[in-house]
């Protein structure tokens, strides 16, 4: 069999900095879902994205569900939330008992549309936050969203899950919200094998966070809950993967650039397919290669070739509002998310490819239209 093409697969850094920092977790016997390396994973992060304050959790999941509680989200109350994401972004809203209104994608972004934005705060004025996501590494037109925002005095969370290392208009996307959150799941751009970190400039908020996520325990000497708590702390010995990951980000995002204009350049005269869109004001982490086709050849045409080979491909987000079990929440937009869903095709985007792997991946494709 072929050798394996991943499409977003962990890589640990060359230098072993992973390795360091959970040897010294073993070392000093901090296996627990505290310590110093929790600690330091928060400063770091928080410092490298230009964030005031940061709190390591279990998710990116967990970090948009106190991310929702810290904005007061209560029973019933309404949160606009892109259509075009993955479920862990909308799951939250209904942890809290809230209700999704779904929001469709511009073609110019293929995230949040802020005219689509701007028809669903008239027709829910009541709105209580509004979750925006940065898909596939590419930031979200994030002007107008704000201003939307503002306008509204509705908060503004940031899902920049996909995004970590992406800055839109020279800042880091997840520092523009009241919270942003990033994910360090195994096949995000830099791992810790599962995790999340919540950051804000409120550091009462992330204060808080902390509490609720550590189970809510008092400071008393019994065992004492005032509060509904969560098991939500990331612990000490994925922190010091997290650790080491970050300090190879800017050589992560840099290949993942690279992929994106190998293909773009092997590919993108083939006639029907276009790429995923790159504003001057984006500076992408390009975490998954994304390409459109409008043409004969179809993506399950592409995902089905390229899994022959034994290569990972595989087909843009299924929108929330198609889902069953979202179908019966609002939608507002038009036909944009459904469009990109129906055509898109993520192709592998693995930081571990060489040359030669990229060379297979559009020789295979390049097939298709012969």
């Amino acid at each position: 069999m072929n050798k394996k093409i991943w499409l977003s697969s962990p890589h640990l850094s060359d230098e072993g900095y992973e390795k360091e920092f959970v040897q010294e977790a073993f070392d000093t016997n901090w296996i627990a879902p505290l310590g110093p390396n929790v600690n330091e994973f928060e400063h770091e992060l928080s410092t490298k994205v230009g964030a005031g304050y940061a709190a390591a959790l279990s998710s990116g999941t967990a970090a948009i569900h106190m991310a929702l509680k810290a904005a007061d989200i209560k029973d019933g109350d309404i949160v606009f939330c892109p259509t075009l994401t993955f479920s862990a972004t909308a799951n939250p809203i209904i942890y809290q008992n809230a209700t999704p209104v779904f929001i469709d994608s511009d073609y110019e972004t293929w995230n949040m549309d802020p005219n689509a934005l701007e028809e669903a705060f008239k027709k829910h004025p009541n709105v209580k936050a509004v979750l925006v996501v940065h898909l596939y590494g590419l930031s979200a037109d994030l002007d107008p969203i704000i201003n939307l925002c503002r306008k509204h005095n509705v908060p503004l969370i940031e899902d920049a899950a996909e995004s970590l290392g992406t800055y839109y208009k020279g800042k880091h996307t997840g520092t523009f919200g009241k919270f942003g959150v990033f994910s360090f799941n195994g096949n995000k751009i830099i791992t810790t094998s599962g995790g999340g970190m919540l950051v804000s400039d409120d550091e009462e908020k992330i204060k808080k966070v902390r509490f609720w996520s550590t189970q809510s325990r008092d400071a008393a000497r019994h065992y004492q809950h005032s509060e509904l708590g969560f098991n939500y702390r990331m612990s000490n010995v994925v922190a010091g993967i997290g650790r080491g990951q970050l300090k190879v980000l800017d050589q992560r995002v840099a290949k993942k650039k690279y992929i994106f204009e190998f293909y773009k350049g092997e590919l993108g005269q083939l006639e029907g397919i276009d790429f995923m869109p790159i504003n001057d004001w984006n500076e992408p982490n390009y975490w998954l290669s994304v390409m459109m086709l409008k043409s004969s050849v179809r993506p399950l045409d592409v995902m089905e070739a390229l899994e022959k080979e034994n290569i990972e491909s595989r087909p843009v987000w299924k929108p929330m509002h198609m889902q069953p079990f979202f179908a019966d929440y609002d939608y507002v937009g038009s036909d944009v998310s459904e469009k990109l869903f129906e055509n898109g095709v993520c192709l592998p985007s693995d930081t571990k490819m060489t040359d030669e792997d990229l060379y297979r991946v559009c020789d295979i494709i390049k097939g298709l239209w012969k």
